[in-house]
């Protein structure tokens, strides 16, 4: 953990609306749809071992967080309905997908349409 890293303060799960709602410390509240969450997971299986290994990820505009769990004070373990649960989000991963959702969320799209994959 960074010595600026920004903590949160307060996470709920909104299960029937498959959103992970988080505030931290600052003040700021992100609403991380499930499928954003999943896709931009920094597991292995997602992400590769290196750059230019990423594997996109497609049809998981279901998924739903089954579990979330603590992982030392700096992260948690999010574990997904889909069997995905290597996934460590530590705070400062979660604080980036949240500043930069919008244009991450752009991009994942970018990304499926060039693939040839429609969202369903």
């Amino acid at each position: 953990m960074r010595k600026n890293t920004v903590r949160p303060t307060d996470i709920k799960l909104h299960q029937k609306s498959r959103v992970l709602e988080v505030t931290f410390a600052d003040g700021r509240r992100f609403e991380y749809p499930a499928e954003y969450l999943r896709v931009y997971s920094p597991s292995a299986e997602v992400r590769g071992h290196g750059p230019g290994q990423e594997v996109l990820q497609v049809g998981k505009e279901s998924v739903n967080i089954a579990a979330i769990e603590p992982v030392g004070t700096y992260a948690v373990l999010l574990r997904f309905d889909d069997g995905h649960d290597t996934g460590i989000y530590s705070w400062d991963l979660l604080y980036n997908l949240g500043v930069h959702q919008e244009e991450l969320w752009r991009e994942y799209q970018s990304r499926l349409e060039q693939a040839g994959h429609r969202r369903t």
